[in-house]
């Protein structure tokens, strides 16, 4: 089997696909040249494109649940907040160092509570980035789907969830640093967290980790179980009366959906060098949706280039007119939804299909 055929059926987008993974991979490493140098990449771009990345990685997370299910969530940015938090909690402790957090100190605390016992440990903080999302996702999702909540009814308690899970955050006396969230990051693994090759490292990392879910995903859609996600999305009553259990089906793709979102969350923290409660707002998740319908859900890459898309617009136009975002974005979704109802996948299919006529 071809290395290319890991990306795509057709050779020639397996093939750009590749080789836009493999300068993702590669750029990164430019930052470490010479100031002076043509290809130095600064600081800013090697920042700005790790993020991206890690808001492409959440993108295809939802694609795997709206895409291929059709469970449309308008919370999948309390994943992506749990696993930053879960994270930032290491990244504190490495910067506190045999003390408590500065926040901790400032509120008066004396000791750790316990939910922060072991989170020094970077291992440990690895295992509660995919613990936390995914305890919560299969909490929530048993028994939503066991209840057969479905449509815009799930769709609203996802974002109700969220908007609760916000207000809890944003309280002093949860522990996660309440309205500022954490903060004043400078080692991971006892490395200066803003040098050149742990900004490379980070950014190249987020490209290898967006790569490998893209590739395992795409495996897992092309086998019996993909199939089933598509006929769930399609008819889950038929499915039903054909004698498969959808309930676990559902279940899983969510669970997985929500890890990959805590992963992306936890790759985002050290980069962005901050996580607070503002991750979890309902519009970040509502961001998340637009990304994965102008991408074009259901295609799996469709939503990376969605994501890829719209925040390079929005890193311009937050600056150039943030006033204006919020118009533009809802603007947006407004003529993809109309005109491109696959996105922007689905208009580089329609362009082939009429070349070939």
């Amino acid at each position: 089997m071809k290395i290319t055929s890991l990306f795509s059926d057709k050779p020639y987008s397996a093939l750009a696909i590749a080789v836009c993974f493999a300068v993702m991979l590669i750029l990164p490493w430019l930052h470490l040249l010479p100031v002076d140098s043509a290809f130095h990449l600064s600081a800013y771009w090697v920042t700005l494109i790790g993020k991206i990345m890690c808001l492409a990685l959440v993108a295809l997370a939802l694609d795997l649940v709206w895409g291929y299910a059709g469970i449309l969530s308008l919370g999948h940015g309390l994943y992506f907040a749990l696993g930053g938090y879960a994270f930032g909690m290491y990244l504190m402790r490495q910067t506190a160092g045999d003390s408590l957090p500065d926040f901790m100190r400032f509120l008066s605390w004396t000791e750790l509570p316990w939910y922060w016992v072991g989170s020094n440990h970077f291992l440990w903080a690895l295992a509660l980035v995919v613990l936390v999302p995914g305890v919560v996702a299969f909490i929530f999702g048993f028994f939503a789907f066991r209840s057969k909540i479905k449509g815009v009814y799930f769709s609203i308690i996802t974002q109700a969830m969220t908007f609760a899970a916000a207000l809890l955050f944003f309280r002093n006396e949860t522990g996660f640093g309440g309205n500022n969230g954490f903060t004043g990051f400078k080692t991971i693994l006892g490395m200066d967290i803003t040098s050149a090759p742990m900004r490379a490292t980070l950014c190249s990392l987020t490209a290898l980790v967006l790569m490998l879910c893209f590739v395992g995903l795409r495996h897992f859609m092309n086998k019996p179980y993909g199939r089933v996600l598509g006929a769930i999305r399609d008819s889950e009553n038929r499915l039903q009366y054909l004698g498969y259990r959808t309930l676990w089906y559902k279940l899983s793709a969510w669970v997985l959906s929500a890890v990959i979102a805590g992963i992306a969350g936890a790759l985002y923290v050290p980069q962005a060098g901050i996580i607070n409660p503002s991750e979890m707002n309902p519009v970040n998740s509502i961001e998340m949706a637009v990304w994965v319908a102008a991408g074009g859900r259901g295609t799996l890459i469709g939503p990376i280039l969605g994501a890829g898309l719209i925040n390079g617009v929005k890193t311009y136009f937050t600056v150039a007119y943030p006033e204006a975002w919020l118009l533009i974005l809802g603007a947006l979704f407004i003529v993809v939804t109309i005109f491109l109802p696959k996105g922007v996948i689905g208009l580089f299919d329609r362009f082939k299909k009429e070349r070939s006529e």
